[in-house]
């Protein structure tokens, strides 16, 4: 029949031929159409579905849709849903004969991608937020499960008589209350929430939830191709167990040994990483032939593999070929077996449409119950039930085996895919109305060091991108004079770009693991970081410092620092300049990046910040006494809110006894020329009322500090009057070196 098909409907009746010469054309000028050989049409498959998955993705950007909405949408687009009911354009671009293919490549995508998944999983993600995840992961699970259940009776009798009613009701089950944590994980980074304390439950419930999902899967599938023989299903589950339990302690230690084989610095090796990535190929054929699901497979080898360089260098490697190329295929091949016709009759619609919203309402309640039961509010509640709604990979896996294992008919399967669709495009614009963290930030945007109490705990939050930032900002926190009546608590991040990862993290570092070899070099500086302040903290009296890790994109990072201020209800930020010195005494750039989250920063923050522009704070770091150190430090004062905050923090410095502390003051001549306001404008006039208003702030607080510093031999004021620009640059290029510090503000809202 050299590739011809039967003109029969149904895919299970029809025979169909494959030539084994017809894999590649001779070309058109022999006369050939390539779309009768396999390659080239494969080709083009491939080139329609990544293009149309592409524009979908381009379209739904602005409605904040997650990609995996897009590449199902493409599926349907290209299915007999919209352009496969053109019987000329589905014979020609997906004939029958090429579904064997077409289904293999996708599957192959699949595999490589859920070991990416395991890869970028961090158990240790659950074990931080402990008893709270699994509870909430539990209570989402067991409602939906348990609607599942209550209606498969109704609709095995309906549909599936053929059908083992247990299988059927662990396939509906599983597939109405599983959570998608590769979905959840980007909707989270797009909402913003990645990073806060709702993101992280989110995320390690929905860890949880896929845990035990692949355990139900497992368990579904051993089942439905074991109808015949309980026995069977045993032997399939007891084979799985141990699959899992040699991955764990032969494939983990060994992977352990070629880490530690690799020097240093040096990457892993080429052999290794070949080795590994037919380990992907060896662990899905072993789970395909014990009778689980060769997915199943790939998932536990990435899982064992432990996290750092090796991890990092696997994901650059695949990740951007896997889940650009393969994973929209798998997609796009369940959009094309979902057709819209053959759901019949509007009673189909509402059973399975009923029992969806039912499990949907179900997760909600059940997460909601739990949350309440841990003291979250019922906003933080409801969010995170509509959050573990998020559907996509894992639902998408269950459906299709499903659809193979004959568990699921046509219309059953159809009527979840669009539902899966509908479910997961809902989430992010629904949680964007029910949640709003910045809302938060509103009553707290006051938070300064002028406003601080001078005998309370001052805050600090300290940024730091590598070890080089860290003595400076030392010697900055040791002028900042911690004493019995007002210590300094520190909170130190190091900032730590997002590289592969699934999900961006924030670590805490409760205490140091000493002993223990870095396993790459962000741990190598994270360790680094952290010895040389709690160095610090050991050898200097009324200062605790608490260390942190934050992993996420340059693009949001600010994210991160601004929830821990808040959080930690800090009054300072200190974030690195983006340049650093050079060898000559000049300045160049570090990272572009780094202006964008300092940008950022002073964008979003919910209280004062400081960037430190590093040309060496000079003064030993103390090591024993408050009075070990000196510093000759100065304040330009031009006036305004800035500068005013400015002075705050001079002034609290000046009280260290190591300290001296000139504060310059700019004033503008009867020459400087202001801009004249039209008189017609009332803006113009609101603007000159707030200016007289912080000139009078201005002389209230210089006049306060003057008076209280009026015996103070280490203080020095003094004044110059200025008429324009150039003047005011001479003036500051005229002051002597000898200062190690210079405090300026900002700037203010008139021109200076």
């Amino acid at each position: 029949m050299d590739g011809q098909e039967s003109a029969s409907n149904s895919t299970d009746d029809t025979i169909v031929c494959y030539a084994p010469t017809m894999i590649t054309t001779n070309g058109v000028w022999q006369g050939d159409n390539p779309l009768d050989y396999s390659l080239p049409l494969f080709i083009l498959q491939l080139t329609m579905v990544v293009v149309l998955t592409r524009t979908l993705v381009f379209l739904l950007k602005p409605f904040r849709q997650p990609r995996v909405i897009s590449e199902i949408l493409g599926g349907v687009i290209l299915g007999p849903s919209v352009l496969g009911r053109n019987a000329k354009f589905a014979n020609a671009m997906f004939p029958l004969r090429s579904v064997m293919v077409l289904e293999t490549m996708a599957n192959v995508g699949l595999l490589y991608f859920l070991f990416l998944v395991g890869v970028e999983m961090d158990l240790s993600v659950v074990r931080r937020t402990g008893k709270k995840a699994m509870a909430i992961a539990l209570a989402g699970m067991i409602l939906p499960f348990g609607i599942g259940a209550a209606f498969s009776n109704q609709m095995h009798e309906k549909w599936e008589k053929d059908m083992n009613l247990g299988t059927y009701i662990m396939f509906l089950g599983v597939a109405l209350s599983v959570t998608a944590f590769p979905v959840l994980a980007r909707v989270l980074a797009e909402l913003k929430l990645i990073n806060s304390e709702l993101g992280r439950i989110a995320m390690a419930s929905a860890l949880f939830n896929d845990m035990c999902a692949w355990v139900l899967l497992a368990l579904a599938i051993a089942l439905s191709e074991n109808d015949s023989s309980s026995l069977a299903s045993l032997w399939v589950v007891l084979s799985s167990a141990s699959f899992v339990l040699f991955c764990i302690f032969i494939v983990r230690p060994t992977i352990s040994w070629m880490i530690r084989r690799t020097p240093e610095g040096e990457s892993i090796s080429e052999f290794y990483i070949c080795l590994i990535l037919t380990g992907v190929m060896i662990s899905g054929f072993v789970t395909d032939a014990i009778g689980t699901h060769s997915v199943f497979g790939a998932f536990v080898f990435g899982l064992v593999i432990p996290n750092g360089p090796l991890g990092v260098t696997l994901i650059e490697k695949l990740e951007d070929f896997v889940s650009g190329l393969l994973l929209p295929l798998f997609f796009a091949i369940s959009g094309l077996k979902t057709n819209v016709s053959a759901i019949k009759g509007i009673g189909t619609w509402i059973s399975v449409l009923s029992i969806t919203v039912l499990a949907c309402i179900g997760k909600v309640i059940g997460t909601l119950l739990a949350s309440i039961c841990y003291q979250m509010s019922y906003r933080e509640g409801v969010t995170l039930g509509l959050l573990m709604n998020t559907k996509g990979l894992i639902e998408m896996i269950i459906l299709n085996v499903g659809k193979d294992q004959k568990v699921l008919d046509d219309q059953t399967f159809t009527i979840m895919v669009i539902v899966a669709i509908t479910m997961t495009g809902i989430i992010t614009p629904a949680v964007t109305v029910i949640y709003r963290p910045t809302r938060r930030f509103l009553p707290y945007k006051k938070r300064t060091i002028q406003a601080s109490k001078p005998d309370s705990e001052f805050r600090v939050l300290v940024c730091i991108h590598t070890p080089r930032n860290v003595p400076t900002i030392i010697n900055l926190l040791d002028a900042s004079y911690p004493t019995k009546r007002s210590p300094i608590c520190i909170y130190v991040l190091h900032l730590v770009e997002l590289t592969g990862r699934a999900s961006a993290m924030l670590i805490v570092h409760n205490t140091r693991k000493s002993g223990r070899p870095a396993l790459n070099r962000t741990q190598a500086q994270s360790d680094h970081i952290i010895n040389a302040f709690e160095n610090y903290e050991q050898h200097v009296d009324c200062v605790s410092v608490q260390p942190l890790t934050a992993i996420s994109p340059y693009s949001t990072m600010h994210e991160d620092i601004c929830n821990l201020a808040e959080d930690k209800r800090v009054a300072f930020i200190i974030i690195p300049f983006h340049k650093q010195q050079t060898v000559d005494g000049g300045m160049e750039a570090t990272n572009p990046a780094f202006r964008l989250v300092n940008q950022n920063v002073l964008s979003n923050a919910p209280c004062s910040v400081g960037i430190l522009v590093d040309r060496g704070l000079n003064g030993s770091t103390r090591t024993a006494s408050n009075k070990a150190s000196h510093y000759n430090i100065i304040l330009l004062f031009f006036g305004g809110q800035d500068d005013r905050e400015a002075l705050a923090y001079a002034w609290r410095i000046s009280e260290h006894p190591g300290v001296s502390l000139t504060v310059m003051r700019f004033i503008a001549g009867v020459e400087a020329v202001e801009p004249k306001p039209e008189d017609n404008e009332p803006t113009a006039l609101t603007m000159e009322t707030e200016i007289d208003k912080d000139r009078q702030l201005d002389e209230e607080f210089v006049n306060e500090f003057r008076t209280k510093n009026v015996n103070n031999e280490s203080v020095t004021y003094t004044e110059k009057v200025l008429n324009n620009g150039e003047e005011t640059v001479a003036a500051i290029r005229a002051m002597s070196d000898a200062h190690d510090l210079f405090i300026v503000g900002r700037g203010e809202a008139r021109a200076s």
